[in-house]
């Protein structure tokens, strides 16, 4: 099973909605759990040592999927919604070093901004909004880890 076949099992399994999806065969087990970095063993005698090859890395699970977006239940203002993740990658405010940030608190931003990239097994993913308003807070550092569903901006819908 190679990396893209990977990819398209992951992608499957998460718009299935099933938490947990176990494939052996003879020369490869694979472990999937939605929500935390799967574990691949690829070689049958390794199975036997329970050595895994890759473990703890994160695999893509579409490029540009959409953002899940979320009402926040503070007390203090229940209109604002929270972007989180869609992917587990490095986070990053810029599209390069030498460029601006993409979002500051305050810019008015509208459904299909984009807000910020989010880096996994080298390809940088454009992470865009699916909402109108205003940023109130970024709640990840530049060049942070961010993990699948983690929130990453608050925004003022109004």
């Amino acid at each position: 099973m190679n990396n893209k076949e990977i990819q398209q099992l992951i992608k499957f399994i998460s718009k299935s909605g099933v938490s947990e999806v176990k494939i052996e065969s003879k020369d490869f087990k694979i472990s999937v759990k939605t929500g935390i970095t799967p574990t691949v063993i690829q070689n049958e005698s390794l199975l036997t040592n329970q050595q895994p090859i890759i473990q703890n890395t994160p695999l893509q699970v579409h490029q540009n999927e959409p953002l899940v977006v979320e009402e926040s239940s503070s007390d203090e203002d229940d209109q604002l919604i929270t972007i989180k993740s869609p992917i587990i990658g490095t986070f990053y405010r810029k599209p390069s070093p030498d460029k601006p940030n993409f979002v500051e608190v305050g810019d008015n931003i509208s459904e299909g901004s984009i807000l910020c990239v989010v880096e996994a097994m080298k390809l940088f993913n454009e992470i865009e909004s699916e909402c109108t308003g205003k940023i109130v807070k970024i709640l990840v550092d530049d060049a942070s880890p961010v993990e699948f569903d983690q929130p990453l901006f608050v925004v003022d819908p109004s």
